[in-house]
């Protein structure tokens, strides 16, 4: 069973990292000069944050998924949300970074946030661990939300 479970969370944290990478690299790839030159809000936080936070959140949200995963009311349709919004979750970095669709990425956010609400009440019903460590993601996507807003009305 130990060797299941770890498996099982390395499975995850490769899934869910993948969607890191691609966003990292969009983002990486693409991001200047386009994204030096915007005008930003004032509560815009410095680059140098962004990889932390993300990083953590990830891992949050490996956690989550994999402690469901092990949880005894378990659904498969949960996990295939949470495998959509990973897509959404990429999606947004590709769509803001490559394409410079400020516009489009504020609607791809919109779609990612209304998944992460399904899957916090998904993971709520069978395993509060999963429930809890989700509401970080959230408040940072509502945050990355009002900035997203805030370049689209300054650009």
């Amino acid at each position: 069973m130990l060797k299941n479970k770890f498996l099982s969370f390395l499975l995850f944290a490769l899934i869910t990292y993948s969607a890191s990478a691609i966003g990292g690299m969009a983002t990486i790839g693409f991001k200047e000069p386009w994204y030096s030159l915007l005008i930003k809000p004032s509560y815009n936080p410095p680059d140098w944050i962004f990889a932390p936070v993300w990083t953590t959140l990830y891992l949050m949200m490996t956690l989550a998924i994999w402690i469901f995963w092990h949880s005894k009311n378990r659904n498969m349709n949960t996990i295939y949300i949470y495998f959509i919004h990973l897509i959404f979750n990429t999606t947004w970095s590709v769509v803001f970074f490559i394409f410079h669709k400020i516009f489009l990425a504020l609607v791809v956010l919109v779609i990612l946030i209304f998944l992460i609400i399904v899957l916090i009440v998904r993971f709520k019903r069978v395993n509060m661990v999963s429930y809890y460590l989700m509401i970080p993601y959230l408040l940072w996507c509502c945050y990355a939300l009002i900035l997203n807003f805030s370049l689209f009305i300054l650009n």
